[in-house]
């Protein structure tokens, strides 16, 4: 047994000399802590773990105190997704904060994002849908953004430096000015005039030569819709490539003419 009380002996006294130089390194520790604050460096916080994330949106929806703004493009929300945010939003709205959600068109096809943006919006809630162009991201109060992290699914970052907090508000701002809201129940035109404008979008992305699944991405649909969508326009406009499909229909859209004055659609305020 001596050699193992030895080697006990020898374990705490390596110890015992750690313990005092991380004791000594505190001071310099606390003395860069309060430097980073000052100088605004650590106000972005990568958080590479999914039940990190969702307790800190948890947290900070449960501090939120003046208005939550939600960008979330990919189409239709996971049920799971949902079924998570549900409670946690509806706590907000009870407490009179302000909640402007965004989503893709593509959203408004999906039967639980339709319930759930029926639940939310009866509670005060403003929804509204874009075609493209969308930037996840979550808001808090004009103070504390969350971004996602590329090629890091479930990992987010935490955006606490006010000068980058309000450029993603004016990104929103103005996503939010181009958008429409978002009908419970869409009527039969509606939904032709959503299908028109999303058409007209994938004839933009295809003149610039993008891919099937990366439109598909952008757009929040199903790559087979897609492809549903990219023959239609091929064979509308008698194009041999998805390319010069692209081409022939945006160059038909761009020199269509004007409507005359008398065809122009009056609005009233």
């Amino acid at each position: 047994m001596a050699p193992l009380a030895l080697r006990e002996r020898e374990t705490h006294d390596e110890m015992d000399r750690l313990r005092a130089r991380m004791e000594a390194l505190v001071p310099q520790y606390e003395a860069g802590a309060a430097q980073r604050g000052v100088s605004g460096s650590g106000r972005l916080e990568l958080v590479t773990d999914l039940r990190a994330v969702r307790a800190l949106i948890a947290e900070l929806a449960a501090s939120c105190a003046c208005e939550l703004l939600s960008s979330q493009p990919g189409g239709g929300r996971p049920e799971e997704a949902l079924a998570e945010a549900i409670g946690r939003d509806e706590a907000l709205l009870a407490r009179r904060v302000r909640m402007r959600i965004l989503y893709q068109h593509t959203a408004r096809y999906s039967r639980p994002t339709a319930a759930y943006v029926e639940r939310v919006t009866a509670l005060g809630a403003q929804v509204r849908t874009l075609g493209d162009g969308l930037m996840r991201m979550l808001v808090f109060d004009h103070h504390t953004a969350l971004l996602p992290v590329h090629d890091t699914p479930g990992a987010a970052l935490v955006v606490r430096e006010p000068n980058v907090v309000q450029f993603m508000v004016a990104v929103f701002e103005r996503s939010w000015l181009q958008a429409e809201p978002f009908p419970v129940t869409v009527s039969p035109d509606h939904a032709r005039s959503i299908s028109e404008e999303l058409r007209q979008t994938i004839v933009l992305l295809l003149s610039e030569g993008l891919e099937d699944k990366v439109i598909a991405r952008r757009l929040g649909m199903s790559a087979r819709t897609c492809q549903r969508h990219i023959a239609e326009i091929m064979r509308a406009a008698g194009a041999k490539s998805r390319f010069q499909a692209g081409f022939l229909t945006a160059r038909a859209l761009l020199t269509s003419p004007a409507p005359a004055p008398d065809e122009t659609p009056t609005t009233t305020p």
